[in-house]
C-alpha cells in the first residue's frame, strides 16, 4: 500500500554511509551509498553524510517513516563534550595502545573483550589521558543516535562490549564503576528498544516527520547478519577480510575466542578466525582471483593440504598465538594453488562450526555466506562439500538489517 509504514536503517561501516527504506513486508523500497568524505576518523562527514543520504530519499517514503535505527562499526570510539560537540577524531576500531595493557589489567583482571589493548577500553583511556575526564565516550552508532536525538546520553549495549558492558549481568564491569571518569560512560539501552523521538530540529533539517522514532540498533557486523534474516537452523560466514561465522542461540555460548552480542532480545554467538579472503590478496589481485577460480573443479580435490593464515597465531576456532601458516608447496599451476588455498580456509570453517557445536550451538542446517567471498561460485561449492549442508550467498546490506529492527519495534 502506498500509504503504509516505512523503517530506515543507516550503516555506518568501515568505507562509507549506507540507507535503506523497508516496508512492512521487509521489502527494500530504497537504499543508496555513499563514502565518507574525509575518512571514518570525523565525525562532521557522518553527520554529512546521513543527511545527504537522508534528503536523497524520495519525499513521500519520508513522509511515511516511522522509525529508524543506526549501526556502526564496532569499536570506533570518539571523546565530546556533554553537547555532543567532538573534542577530537574518532579512534578506529583497529587502534591499538598497548601503553595501557597493565591498567587494562586492573580494571578487567577476569580478561574479556574489553581487556585488549585494541578494545575500546583501552581507547577511552587513552582519550581520557589526552583530555581529562569531564568528556563523554560514544562509539559511532552511539554519537549519531544522539545527534539524531539532541541527547547523547545513550548507548547501544552490543557497542559497548569492549567498552566494559557485561550482556549477561547488564552492568558495567565492577573494575569501572568506581572511576573517576565513570560519568564518561553512556546509559546503556537493550538494542532494539527506544531511544525517544527525533529532535525537531533534526527533523526540519531532514525532512523527517517530527514523530519518528529512534531504535538502538546494533554494530555493522551484526547489522549485517539481520540482513541475511537467518532462520532457526541457519548459520552465517562472513568471508571478508577475514573468516567470521555466527549463529542465533538460545542462550549464550562460552569458550576461547568466541563472541557474544545480544541483537534484539537474541543471543548471536560465533567466533572470528585470523584467516579469511586477506590472506588470498597475497598471492593474487580481485581479476586473477575470478579467472583463476573459474579453471577450478570444486567436485575434485586438489590433493594440498595448506593451512592458509597471515602469519601466526589464531584465536578462532583454537586458541593458539603460536599456529604457524602451511602455505607450500606452492605447485606450478596458480589454479591448483587458489584450490588448496580454499580447500584449506573451508577447513577452517568446517573446524569452526565443529567448535560452536561442541560448546553447545546446534548445527547448521543451512549456511548463508556474507561477504565479498560469497561471490565466488568454486569457493561456495567447495565449502559445501566440506560442511555437508547447503551453502546459499546473501547480498542485502547491512543498512536492511538494522533497519529490520526499527521494524520490529514499531511491530510490538
Amino acid at each position: 500500500m502506498e500509504d503504509s509504514p516505512l523503517v530506515l536503517g543507516i550503516d555506518l561501516g568501515t568505507s562509507g554511509i549506507r540507507v535503506a527504506v523497508l516496508n512492512e513486508q521487509k521489502t527494500v523500497l530504497h537504499s543508496r551509498a555513499s563514502p565518507y568524505g574525509t575518512g571514518l576518523t570525523r565525525p562532521e562527514d557522518w553527520q554529512q553524510g546521513c543527511r545527504e543520504l537522508i534528503r536523497a530519499i524520495p519525499e513521500g517514503m519520508r513522509a511515511r517513516l516511522l522509525a529508524l535505527a543506526v549501526d556502526g562499526t564496532s569499536g570506533t570510539l570518539l571523546a565530546c563534550k556533554p553537547d555532543g560537540v567532538p573534542i577530537s577524531r574518532a579512534l578506529l576500531y583497529s587502534e591499538a595502545f598497548p601503553d595501557h595493557a597493565q591498567r587494562l589489567q586492573r580494571l578487567v583482571p577476569e580478561g574479556g573483550p574489553a581487556a585488549s589493548t585494541s578494545g575500546s577500553l583501552a581507547r577511552g583511556l587513552q582519550l581520557i589521558q589526552q583530555y581529562g575526564s569531564d568528556l563523554l565516550l560514544r562509539h559511532q552508532a552511539d554519537w549519531l543516535n544522539g545527534w539524531l536525538l539532541n541527547d547523547w546520553r545513550w548507548g547501544e549495549e552490543g557497542n559497548n562490549i569492549r567498552l566494559g558492558w557485561d550482556l549477561e549481568q547488564n552492568a558495567w564491569l565492577p573494575g569501572l564503576v568506581d572511576q573517576a571518569w565513570r560519568q564518561a560512560l553512556p546509559q546503556i539501552s537493550p538494542s532494539g528498544s527506544t531511544l525517544g523521538r527525533i529532535a525537531p530540529e533534526r527533523a526540519v533539517d531532514l525532512g523527517l516527520p517530527e514523530q519518528l522514532r529512534v531504535i538502538a540498533g546494533t554494530t555493522d557486523s551484526n547489522a549485517a547478519v539481520l540482513a541475511a534474516d537467518p532462520g532457526d537452523d541457519d548459520g552465517i560466514t562472513v568471508l571478508g577480510t577475514t573468516l567470521v561465522i555466527k549463529r542465533f542461540t538460545e542462550r549464550p555460548i562460552r569458550g576461547p575466542g568466541i563472541t557474544r552480542h545480544r541483537v534484539g532480545g537474541r543471543w548471536l554467538c560465533g567466533g572470528a578466525s585470523n584467516t579469511g579472503g586477506g590472506v588470498l590478496s597475497r598471492f593474487f589481485d580481485d581479476e586473477l582471483l575470478k579467472e583463476l577460480s573459474r579453471q577450478i573443479d570444486p567436485e575434485t580435490d586438489s590433493g594440498l593440504s595448506l593451512l592458509p593464515y597471515p602469519g601466526p597465531g589464531e584465536r578462532f576456532p583454537v586458541d593458539d598465538p603460536d599456529l604457524q601458516p602451511v602455505l607450500e608447496p606452492r605447485p606450478v599451476s596458480d589454479a591448483l594453488y587458489l584450490h588448496g588455498l580454499l580447500e584449506g580456509l573451508a577447513a577452517i570453517e568446517q573446524q569452526g562450526w565443529h567448535c560452536l557445536t561442541k560448546l553447545g550451538a546446534p548445527p547448521p542446517a543451512r549456511v548463508i555466506s556474507l561477504g565479498g567471498g560469497a561471490r565466488n561460485p568454486q569457493w561456495r561449492r567447495l565449502r559445501e562439500r566440506r560442511l555437508k549442508v547447503p551453502v546459499v550467498s546473501c547480498f542485502h546490506p547491512p543498512a536492511a538489517g538494522v533497519a529490520r529492527l526499527a521494524l520490529d519495534a514499531v511491530a510490538a
